[in-house]
């Protein structure tokens, strides 16, 4: 099977072009994988894909390079396929608009699978016809503006799957989106196995990761770590990441006195070393999308304290068994919940233990084989999926809008 990804920049940092990797690096072991990147800007990428799997790009914005495009006139001028109203719309143009739809139209591959909500609209506008077309949602769709989900309802009926990280988030899908003859499925994230010696529980210390934004809720951590320093001094908290909120939370950690007990280390890559000099792991955010960074403390041997926030750690902590659910932004819980595994280092060690067998099902072979069963269903569909996608973009187009002329649409597709 030929499987052909395209994401927003697979030379940068962050959580969906990690996943990204993992899953077609693991394809890649059964079948030709490549990535297409939209831009590119440096000539390195940070996670270094499989050597099976291809990896290109649409438009160069390495400045000083031979194909340096930033200055090319049609980059000047807005998208307009592009969707207005998605978050990264102001770094596309009418030069990518080109790009992608000249990329998509002579695609010639099995599933070609878009990895955001702008790229997706791309895919279902342009993919050619025979091509099993997935739109991957790694964000959630209640953090989407109501125009963007406007705009998705539009355009994702002419996609054959799309696909979320939770399964929370896949019922809000099927219930809000109207997507009929698509198919919803959750699939998480995957986490490969640590390089590392996973985490003995003997270091006093929390670890949490992750941007330094407000959704994180850190000024939540941070406070609730000092009622922690209170009851045991010995312990202290590093948290890994940059991001807008630093200088905040810096100013908090002295403000509280806390600066011999709480450390801002800045990014880390990778990860793992880092974890595995801890014992837990700490997330206290608003809001997940699924929560990669619960999983990644997981598969390093640390129980995680985590909010119960919608949508991810309900589906990755077993409550009590591999990690602790707290109330969102209630410091008192937080701190209990953490002293809670402080205080007994036999429970401590029987969730960390508990927390690296149960995240073994995030592992990416795991996932893939999910992503497999998929492709394999929807390649299979043939003439039934473009009959759909006629029907689909008839009555998108306002062609069939009566029952009467529904009704024999509906009657052909279910001929075919």
């Amino acid at each position: 099977m030929h499987i052909s990804f395209l994401i927003h920049n697979a030379y940068g940092i962050g959580g969906t072009i990690r996943t990204t990797y993992n899953l077609a690096g693991t394809l890649a072991e059964q079948h030709d994988v490549e990535i297409v990147s939209v831009f590119r800007h440096r000539d390195e990428p940070v996670f270094a894909p499989s050597g099976k799997v291809r990896l290109r790009h649409l438009v160069d914005l390495r400045k000083g390079s031979p194909g340096y495009e930033g200055d090319d006139p049609e980059y000047e001028r807005p998208a307009t396929v592009f969707p207005a109203t998605e978050g990264r719309y102001k770094q596309y143009s009418a030069l990518t608009d080109r790009r992608i739809a000249d990329h998509l139209r002579g695609l010639d591959c099995d599933v070609v699978v878009g990895t955001r909500p702008g790229l997706n609209v791309h895919i279902a506008q342009q993919a050619r016809r025979g091509i099993a077309r997935v739109g991957q949602e790694h964000l959630t769709l209640s953090t989407h503006s109501s125009p963007l989900k406007l705009t998705l309802r539009t355009h994702y009926p002419r996609l054959d799957a799309v696909t979320t990280v939770t399964e929370a988030d896949a019922a809000t899908y099927r219930k809000l989106m109207r997507l009929p003859g698509v198919r919803v499925e959750a699939v998480p994230n995957s986490i490969p196995a640590p390089v590392v010696t996973p985490a003995d529980s003997t270091g006093k210390w929390v670890v949490a990761a992750g941007r330094l934004a407000p959704a994180k809720r850190y000024d939540v951590l941070i406070r609730a770590f000092g009622k922690v320093v209170a009851e045991r001094p010995d312990w202290r908290l590093r948290i890994y990441g940059g991001g807008a909120e630093k200088a905040k939370l810096r100013a908090l950690i002295d403000k509280l006195g806390l600066y011999n007990h709480v450390f801002l280390m800045g990014p880390a890559n990778p990860l793992d070393p880092e974890w595995v000099k801890g014992s837990i792991g700490a997330v206290t955010s608003s809001l997940e999308s699924f929560g990669m960074t619960i999983v990644e403390a997981m598969r390093c041997g640390l129980p995680v304290v985590a909010t119960d926030c919608p949508h991810g750690p309900a589906e990755i902590i077993d409550n009590g068994v591999d990690g602790l659910l707290v109330p969102v932004g209630k410091t008192d819980a937080i701190a209990a919940g953490l002293l809670k595994l402080i205080e007994d280092d036999e429970l401590r060690r029987r969730m960390g233990r508990a927390a690296l067998e149960n995240s073994a099902r995030f592992d990416p072979a795991e996932i893939a084989g999910r992503y497999e069963n998929l492709f394999a269903g929807l390649t299979g569909r043939g003439a039934l999926r473009d009959s759909l996608h006629r029907t689909r973009g008839a009555l998108l187009s306002g062609a069939l809008r009566t029952k009467d002329a529904v009704r024999p649409a509906l009657r052909r597709v279910r001929a075919a």
